[in-house]
């Protein structure tokens, strides 16, 4: 894993770093691997209150390896994508890559610099917030190599912009900067510095109540599909639980002494 994506905590913030500058961090079968592996054990890591997910080098991720493109104009078919095995959400293994920086039960933001093309760009979807440079391109670029979004693009762009501008990028594949990105409601911010922005804003979530972040993630995962009746029950639920629990009683307390609160994990 410490050859494609190296970890680092500080202050209950998990800055996580795709490594493979040499190929401006493209997603090859040890990348996805990594991805997988470094997300599942985010999950269960208690003390983890944030993540940063960001690539050295030029780029945040380029996308798929282009070797892989050379096999497929050999002829080479996928071996059965829809029959692969699939985690209870419904994921498959490319798709897991993107799915569980969601499933990571805390804040994930996105810093985005250089390129974001294709896979990378569903990557930084499957982030909470995206926080990019101006000059970032992205792109939905598979429809260039002949195919289609298939790294839960369709589910994760889908909530974040129009269904026709949706359909422009899918069609076109056209590469757009991050002031751009913005306007679309992709970025969330444009930032000259997103990785040490990301940071910062990582470790201010990381100082409000562990228990409060997690349920609110949980509330804003729910599926689009959920009733307003299940949604409003989803909160009564989660404020039930919260309301005089340890540490919401600690940010009663903190906040009527004016003090930064102690949570506990």
């Amino acid at each position: 894993m410490t050859e494609r994506i190296r970890v680092e905590m500080k202050g209950g913030v998990a800055d996580v770093r795709l490594v493979r500058a040499d190929k401006m961090n493209a997603l090859d079968d040890a990348m996805f691997s990594a991805l997988i592996e470094t997300g599942e054990q985010l999950k269960r890591e208690a003390g983890v209150r944030a993540v940063v997910l960001s690539g050295e080098g030029r780029a945040f991720c380029a996308g798929l390896d282009t070797s892989n493109f050379a096999g497929m104009a050999g002829g080479r078919r996928s071996g059965g994508l829809v029959d692969t095995p699939r985690t209870p959400g419904g994921a498959n293994r490319a798709q897991q890559a993107v799915m569980v920086w969601r499933e990571v039960p805390v804040p994930v933001i996105a810093a985005v610099h250089g390129v974001a093309f294709g896979g990378g760009f569903q990557l930084a979807l499957g982030a909470d917030l995206r926080f990019v440079t101006a000059d970032a391109r992205m792109s939905v670029m598979e429809i260039k190599w002949g195919l289609v979004p298939d790294m839960a693009g369709m589910v994760l762009l889908r909530g974040l912009v129009r269904d026709d501008q949706f359909r422009d990028l899918t069609f076109s594949g056209r590469i757009f900067d991050g002031a751009e990105a913005l306007g679309l409601g992709i970025a969330t911010r444009v930032s000259a510095d997103p990785h040490a922005e990301a940071l910062a804003y990582a470790a201010d979530v990381a100082a409000k109540s562990p228990d409060a972040i997690r349920a609110a993630k949980r509330l804003l995962n729910l599926p689009a599909s959920a009733t307003v009746a299940e949604v409003l029950l989803a909160e009564s639920v989660e404020q039930t639980a919260l309301i005089g629990s340890p540490n919401q009683v600690e940010a009663v307390m903190a906040n009527m002494e004016k003090r930064a609160p102690l949570f506990r994990d």
